[in-house]
């Protein structure tokens, strides 16, 4: 696929200094760069680079200005990292929305309505009365279970598992190994020591434009007719749990190997660093922040906090600790207060006896 610097310009709303009829094949770094290639400068610390480039475009800012002679064709834009990032979106969209036709053997069930221009991969498994949109790319090993409905422009990785009833907005991409609507873990203790599974009788519905990572989970509601949500926007890392009748609000992005357990509602804006764990039954704020491997015990009522810290003790002393924690800026400032006080006390009776 080629397109001239012409079009990726007005693509980008720039404006051309050079040959805009040359052809463009490939995205690449500014010091790599070949002849056919555009390339981006946002980092001033890369400037060199530009003069020496061999590629045939590169995107800069629309205030650069050369302290040398340049060979490659100028694009000037507000913001040559974000529209560099634009043309690997785009460049990435017509790969990943090339295949087109049905692979076998794959398998479609009963009462299935289909839209146009898919992709069905070899081993693939639609269930009954599963709804696809146009241009859905469904890799090989991909299972649809009863009553999935995927909306249009979705990518289903090889190896994703919709359980029954899942429901996919427009544009989501999900990666290998990713299992949306599988039991939550409910289970009944039982009097002799055991425990009893609780039926998952819910679904999961995850709305427009979100991205699931490989290998992450997201369970089923326990009862039916409720669902664990996944809002418009969000972006999911790998290895991530996101457990039953948990909803996570809109463009919130949760870094890998994270856990949230059931029934908590995370709010909209937020960022989740890895590897951390969230209680059950908790609200957290909009536009909260948490890093990496912090232990969320308690719903966060405030907007905008940001969140770190988890060390594992004893129990009862990380609770007696905790408590005192909290107080430290307090005591702290007594501390140095009643400093002052004793130290004026004594400069008096020094003065006192001379």
């Amino acid at each position: 696929m080629e397109f001239t610097v012409d079009q990726i310009a007005q693509m980008l709303g720039g404006k051309v200094k050079g040959k805009g009829g040359d052809k463009i094949n490939m995205l690449a770094k500014i010091q790599d760069a070949k002849p056919g290639q555009i390339a981006f400068l946002a980092n001033p610390k890369y400037e060199h680079y530009i003069y020496s480039s061999h590629a045939s475009a590169i995107i800069v800012k629309k205030d650069f200005l050369a302290k040398k002679e340049i060979d490659s064709t100028l694009i000037f834009v507000d913001d040559p990292y974000l529209s560099f990032t634009k043309l690997l979106e785009e460049y990435h969209k017509l790969i990943s929305f090339q295949k087109t036709g049905i692979e076998q053997p794959s398998f479609i069930g009963e009462n299935c309505s289909v839209g146009k221009n898919i992709y069905r991969g070899a081993f693939s498994y639609i269930g009954n009365n599963v709804k696809i949109g146009d241009n859905v790319k469904i890799y090989p090993h991909v299972f649809l279970g009863d009553n999935v409905i995927v909306a249009d422009n979705v990518i289903l990785h090889s190896n994703v598992k919709l359980y029954s009833d899942t429901k996919i907005g427009v544009n989501c991409v999900i990666h290998s190994g990713s299992v949306i609507g599988s039991d939550g873990f409910g289970f009944a203790p039982q009097q002799d020591g055991t425990y009893k599974a609780i039926p998952q009788m819910g679904n999961v519905v995850i709305e427009a434009n979100v991205t699931i990572g490989a290998n992450t989970v997201i369970d089923c509601a326990t009862l039916y007719g409720d669902s664990t949500i996944i809002r418009q926007g969000v972006k999911l890392d790998n290895l991530i749990q996101i457990a039953h009748n948990v909803e996570i609000g809109k463009n919130t992005v949760i870094a890998a190997q994270t856990g949230i357990s059931g029934s908590t509602l995370v709010g909209e804006n937020c960022v989740i660093a890895g590897q951390v764990g969230v209680a059950g039954h908790l609200k957290i704020a909009n536009n909260t922040s948490v890093g990496g491997q912090t232990g969320v015990s308690k719903s966060i009522k405030e907007e905008g906090q940001r969140l770190f810290g988890n060390i594992a003790m004893d129990i009862k002393e990380y609770f007696r600790s905790y408590a005192l924690f909290k107080k430290l800026p307090d005591i702290n400032y007594r501390l140095r207060d009643l400093e002052r006080k004793v130290f004026n006390i004594s400069n008096v009776e020094d003065e006192e006896s001379d």
